[in-house]
């Protein structure tokens, strides 16, 4: 089609689109697009903003320790009304505050010793503009960075993440409760085998899930506060009488994170490689989940609850894709990747500083975006299956052969007994079942040929593929 005026003027001289929104107001990344509104929880504790903000509480509660505790001669305890008024820096942090910080970052091209003068600014407005010399005490960046991550990651996990987590593990372990007694034909290798019930395989998966959680629920969130490369050197210089020691331990302590009494410059974020090597074991149990349940869709163990209104396929009419499983996998599968380049960047550091660490950090936000997103689409993927109780129970009666395990077991539990003629009892069920069908009838007939005791035999006769399931149904209750 030729070009018109009406179309060279909304391109831009690359020859793209010009998009009717300027570039600030579009989001790069789908998670600040399309699927904002399943993170959003996270942005009050991972985003550049809520790092500014704990940026800010962190520089202000040091303040304040250092004044409470009478460290510096000079610097004596703050009344609480100025102790109110410095924490109403914090609490009252907003977009305004975020535009001013990038403004005087953008003249110290350097982002915490902007939240220095950010905090400075305020201080003659609470009458101690004296103390303007004390905010950033002895401090290097990357004492104030290291906290303030390790605030956000920790809120992050226990206010956000863990919750979700817990609360789709809550959802599997109620499904499997419901369907404890539901038999089901397992597949060993793809092929039928033993069979079990739903309810013990969702268990299964609920008990997987729940261990990863308990383990990324003990996590140490470690954190350090001693210098430019953390010899307390320029705190001993300027107060020598004060115990360094303590004033750091306690005022980590007291931001409710564990001291970290041997670092270089950084904190050595052990604690944030253990902790993703967590999140990510989590979310590769769950990617494995969404693969198996997939499965089960697509054999007709599971039924899909249409949406009112959706399309599962723009040009087949009829199909319902199981889309909260599969864009579960993609999410898990990024979310992990992310996870292990963080964990094995951020225990390397070159002696005692570089700022790989610092560029690596600001993407945790992304990778726990990520599984974040993910545990919402399984979660709803889930509440849309209905169990198909009618093709579990016809998988089963056309797989009689899985009872050869049984037969041949009991037959050897015979021969113990002293009954004779149960010879080669794994060789005589192999002959008869081996890559053939065998139906109930042939089955039976097999058993009444061997000779077994009257028990023995009546209690195989009354054997069905459905009931063959042990005491899976019991096995839920380790849930509890």
């Amino acid at each position: 089609m030729p070009e018109t005026a009406a179309t060279a003027d909304i391109r831009t001289p690359s020859g793209r689109l010009a998009l009717a929104a300027s570039p600030e107001q579009i989001a790069l990344g789908p998670l600040d697009g399309r699927y904002q509104s399943a993170v959003a929880p996270l942005v009050d504790y991972l985003s550049e903003a809520a790092l500014n903000r704990d940026r800010v509480a962190v520089e202000v509660e040091w303040l304040i320790h250092l004044t409470s505790h009478n460290v510096l001669p000079g610097a004596g305890p703050l009344t609480n009304d100025q102790q109110d008024e410095l924490r109403r820096i914090v609490t009252e942090f907003d977009a305004a505050s975020v535009t001013e910080l990038a403004e005087i970052e953008a003249v110290t091209v350097h982002d915490v010793k902007a939240v220095e003068y950010y905090i400075g600014r305020r201080l003659p407005g609470i009458g101690i503009e004296n103390l303007t010399a004390l905010v950033h005490f002895g401090c290097t960046s990357e004492d104030i960075n290291n906290l303030s991550y390790a605030l956000g990651v920790k809120g992050a996990v226990e206010d956000v993440w863990l919750p979700a987590a817990r609360a789709l593990v809550a959802q599997i372990s109620k499904m499997a409760e419901d369907n404890r007694a539901v038999p089901m034909l397992s597949r060993t290798h793809g092929q039928p085998a033993t069979p079990t019930t739903l309810g013990k395989e969702l268990a299964v998966i609920a008990h997987r899930l729940t261990r990863q959680l308990d383990r990324i629920a003990r996590t140490e969130y470690l954190g350090k506060i001693n210098g430019a490369t953390g010899t307390y050197a320029a705190h001993v210089a300027s107060v020598p009488g004060a115990d360094w020691q303590h004033v750091a331990k306690s005022f980590v302590e007291g931001l409710g994170l564990t001291w970290n009494p041997l670092t270089t410059q950084i904190e050595s974020h052990d604690w944030q490689a253990e902790l993703y090597a967590d999140v990510a074991r989590f979310n590769r149990i769950l990617h494995n989940v969404c693969t198996d349940i997939w499965s089960y869709i697509s054999i007709g163990y599971f039924a899909q609850v249409p949406v009112a209104g959706a399309t599962g396929s723009s040009t087949m009419p009829h199909k319902v894709n199981p889309i909260r499983f599969e864009n579960a996998e993609a999410n898990l599968e990024i979310s992990s990747g992310l996870l292990d380049v963080l964990g094995s960047t951020l225990v390397t550091s070159r002696w005692q500083r570089d700022l790989t660490d610092s560029s690596s950090q600001r993407n945790i936000g992304v990778a726990f975006g990520h599984s974040l997103l993910a545990i919402s689409n399984v979660a709803k993927g889930l509440d849309r299956l209905d169990v198909a109780e009618d093709v579990l129970a016809g998988d089963l009666d056309t797989n009689w052969e899985v009872l050869g395990e049984a037969i041949q077991m009991v037959m050897r539990a015979e021969a113990i007994a002293g009954v004779e003629g149960m010879e080669n009892p794994y060789e005589r069920l192999k002959d008869l079942t081996r890559g053939q069908r065998v139906d109930a009838a042939r089955m039976q007939e097999f058993v009444q040929s061997l000779g077994l005791s009257p028990e023995a035999e009546a209690r195989l006769l009354a054997l069905t593929p459905g009931k063959y399931t042990g005491i899976a149904d019991q096995l839920v209750d380790h849930l509890k």
